[in-house]
């Protein structure tokens, strides 16, 4: 049985009992498969209504992961995310996987391309667009900016990626 089938159709679910068992078995087998040379940790945070397994990629394929914006980086964590929605669709599991601080990388090179803007609106009283960006990046820019009064964000546009509006507090809202 493929891969896909194993994870999505049947197959051994020995290890399928719990989330964590799961995540181990997608990765262990995407890796295998693929040739990777790559190891991960996992780590597991509980709160009352979810868990959410940190999942951290170390190894000496680390760099592909990590390329082109992290899309397959992205990838496998879409692709686990899907696996544990099909074996475990009563329960709330999210995954977020990292390799060598990428994301925490990414966010404050983000934010200083934000911070960066927002003087320019706070100097200048004229608002600033930035450049469409995916819900992940959106949700940084948009907590990044709420902890400053003087300025507000919204989002603008349809479909996955939308561009971000950045006005001062005091500026009344215009249909964009």
């Amino acid at each position: 049985m493929s891969l896909i089938g194993r994870l999505f159709g049947g197959g051994d679910k020995k290890n399928h009992k719990n989330p964590k068992g799961l995540i181990d078995s997608v990765l262990n087998g995407l890796i295998e498969k693929a040739g990777f040379e790559l190891s991960f940790d996992m780590e597991e945070i509980k709160d009352q209504e979810n868990e959410t397994f940190k999942v951290n990629f170390y190894g000496d394929d680390e760099e592909m992961l990590i390329q082109r914006d992290a899309m397959l980086l992205d990838a496998l964590q879409l692709f686990t995310k899907r696996a544990l929605q099909h074996h475990f669709s009563e329960q709330i599991v999210n995954v977020l996987f990292d390799c060598n601080d990428y994301r925490a990388k990414e966010n404050e090179n983000l934010e200083a391309m934000i911070g960066k803007l927002k003087d320019k609106v706070l100097s200048q009283g004229k608002p600033v667009y930035v450049k469409a960006l995916a819900p992940k990046e959106r949700r940084v820019v948009h907590q990044f900016l709420a902890k400053d009064e003087r300025v507000r964000s919204k989002s603008i546009g349809d479909g996955h990626f939308k561009k971000i509006k950045i006005y001062t507090a005091t500026a009344k809202q215009q249909n964009d």
